[in-house]
C-alpha cells in the first residue's frame, strides 16, 4: 500500500500501489496467518492483463505485501488469471482459479486451474493444468470464479456460469484430489424456484454453512431495479436454505441483497482457525471506472474484513474485533439532546475515523449525520433515518466528485438506531443495528471537507456518540 500524492488514497484499506484492483480472491487462514489475494492489473488502463496480488496479515488489519502469486504466463491464461479461492491441501497452500483466453475476435475460453506453494509465497502451477478443460454441455464460456471447500471427506467447487439461454446459474462439482472433477448439478439458477429471472450471469459464488443454514452468496448481473432494491449496475446477495450434496440442489427462499451501498461486489468468505466466518469485498462495481483516482493511475479498494453471523434468517455483518487496534484519541458524548436543530460537537470531525452513534427517540420526523461537510454547507454526505418511511437513507448527491445518488433500505418498528461507520479519505462503510444492514460506498469530497454535524427535524432525539481517529 505505497502512497502517492493523491489525497483520495486510503489509510487503512487495501488498495493497489498502481493500477486496477477488483475481486478479492483466495482468502484463507493458513498456519496462523491470514492470506488474501486480489485481482490486480498493474498496466491499467492501457491493457487488461489480470494478476493475483498477494498480501498477508496476523491481525486482519495490518497487511504486508508479497510478490504476485499468479501471473498470466501459460496458454490457458493468456488474457488473465481470473478469480478463485484457496484451500489447505495436506499442508500446501493451494489456489484454484480461472484461466481466461480470448482470440482475435474476442471469443472467450475459460479453464479451471491449480497452483500450489510450500512456503506460502511462491506458487507453482500444476503441470497438467487445466483441471477442468471444458465448459459442460448447455452452458456458455462465461464459466468462472471457482470457490472450493471440503465437506465430509470430499472437495466441492461452486462455480458461476450462464446457460445457453443466457440465464445465470451456479454449478456444483466434487473431487477427491482437486485434480479430477465431476459435475453434480445446478445449485440454483436465475429462473428456478420462483426467482423470476435473476440475471444473465452469476459471478463470484460462495457456498457455506452459517449457524446451521447453507447459504449461496453470489453476484447476479442483469437484474432490473425494484424500488429501493437492485439499484447498482450489478448486484450482490444470497439465497438461504439447505444444500443436497448428492444432487447439488439448494432448497432456498428469497434473494436478499447483502449490502445497500453504491460500491460493493465480489465478496470472498473464509472461516478462520478461531471458527469465525469472515468476509471481505471489493468496494467497486464492474465496468464503472470513471473514478477521479484514474488520472493518478490507480483504481478501487477492498472493504475492511467483516465477521458474519445469522439472525432471523438474515446475514449480519460486523467489523472484525481487531479493527479496534486502529483506534486513537477517543472522544465521547453521552445523552446529547438534539431538538429540531443542527449541532456540531468539539473534536468530532475528520476524514479518517470510526464513529458510533446510538440514537433513541419518541417523536421525531427525521434525524441523522452530515459527514464530510465543507464550511459553507455546499458539500456533504447525508446519512439519516426517516421515521414516517421507516427507512435509513444514504445520500451522496453533494459528496464531491463521486457519482450522485441515493440508497435506501427499510428499518421497521424501531425506537432505537445504532450507527457505526468507518471513514477513510474516499470510502465510507456503514453498519446499522449491529450489522443488520450495511452501506459500502466511495465518496470524493474536498480535502477541506471534514466537518460532522448531527441534526433532528420535527422533534427530539437523544444520542450517545463515540469517535476515534484512525
Amino acid at each position: 500500500m505505497n502512497g502517492n500524492n493523491d489525497y483520495y488514497r486510503l489509510k487503512y484499506h487495501l488498495m493497489p500501489s498502481v493500477g486496477f484492483l477488483n475481486d478479492p480472491n483466495g482468502f484463507i487462514h493458513f498456519n496462523s496467518e491470514y492470506h488474501l489475494f486480489y485481482q490486480f492489473n498493474p498496466l491499467y488502463p492501457k491493457d487488461k492483463m489480470v494478476y493475483w496480488a498477494h498480501v498477508k496479515s496476523s491481525d486482519l488489519v495490518h497487511w504486508s505485501m508479497l510478490s504476485p502469486a499468479l501471473c498470466p504466463s501459460e496458454w490457458y491464461e493468456t488474457h488473465g488469471c481470473y478469480s478463485g479461492s484457496a484451500v489447505n491441501n495436506n499442508g500446501k497452500l493451494t489456489l484454484i482459479y480461472t484461466g481466461n483466453v480470448k482470440n482475435e475476435l474476442g471469443k472467450r475460453e475459460t479453464y479451471q486451474c491449480i497452483a500450489q506453494s510450500i512456503d506460502c509465497e511462491h506458487f507453482v502451477k500444476y503441470k497438467n493444468n487445466p483441471v477442468i478443460s471444458n465448459v459442460p454441455t448447455g452452458y456458455t464460456t462465461h464459466f468462472r470464479d471457482p470457490k472450493v471447500w471440503k465437506y465430509d471427506g470430499l472437495w466441492y467447487m461452486a462455480i458461476g456460469t450462464q446457460t445457453e439461454k443466457e440465464e445465470g446459474v451456479v454449478l456444483l462439482y466434487s473431487s477427491q484430489d482437486l485434480l479430477a472433477w465431476n459435475k453434480i448439478g445446478e445449485v440454483a439458477g436465475a429462473n428456478t424456484n420462483g426467482l423470476n429471472y435473476l440475471g444473465y450471469m452469476w459471478e463470484c459464488p460462495n457456498l457455506f454453512n452459517l449457524d446451521g443454514k447453507d447459504i449461496l452468496l453470489f453476484c447476479p448481473q442483469g437484474v432490473e431495479p425494484k424500488g429501493d432494491l437492485y439499484n447498482n449496475r450489478y448486484q450482490c446477495g444470497y439465497l438461504l436454505g439447505k444444500l443436497d450434496y448428492k444432487t447439488g440442489k439448494l432448497a432456498y427462499g428469497d434473494f436478499i441483497e447483502l449490502d445497500r451501498g453504491f460500491e460493493f461486489y465480489a465478496p470472498q468468505v473464509s472461516r478462520d482457525e478461531k471458527g469465525r466466518l469472515l468476509l471481505v469485498g471489493w468496494m467497486g462495481i464492474p465496468e464503472e471506472e470513471d473514478s477521479p483516482t484514474v488520472k493518478n493511475n490507480w483504481l478501487h479498494c477492498l472493504t475492511i474484513v467483516r465477521e458474519l453471523h445469522l439472525e432471523n434468517n438474515k446475514i449480519y455483518q460486523i467489523p472484525v474485533e481487531e479493527i479496534k487496534l486502529l483506534r486513537t484519541n477517543e472522544t465521547r458524548y453521552d445523552n446529547v439532546l438534539i431538538n429540531n436543530e443542527q449541532i456540531k460537537l468539539d473534536n468530532i470531525y475528520g476524514d479518517c475515523f470510526e464513529l458510533i452513534c446510538d440514537f433513541s427517540w419518541e417523536n421525531v420526523l427525521e434525524f441523522g449525520i452530515k459527514l464530510r461537510c465543507d464550511d459553507n454547507g455546499n458539500e456533504k454526505t447525508l446519512l439519516y433515518y426517516n421515521t414516517e418511511e421507516e427507512k435509513i437513507i444514504l445520500d451522496r448527491c453533494k459528496s464531491g466528485l463521486s457519482k450522485t445518488g441515493v440508497r435506501k433500505c427499510k428499518i421497521e418498528k424501531c425506537k432505537k438506531l445504532s450507527i457505526r461507520l468507518f471513514m477513510d479519505k474516499s470510502s465510507v462503510e456503514i453498519f446499522i443495528n449491529k450489522g443488520e444492514e450495511t452501506f459500502s460506498s466511495r465518496i470524493y469530497p474536498k480535502k477541506e471537507s471534514k466537518n460532522i454535524f448531527f441534526y433532528a427535524e420535527g422533534g427530539i432525539v437523544n444520542v450517545n456518540i463515540e469517535h476515534w481517529n484512525i
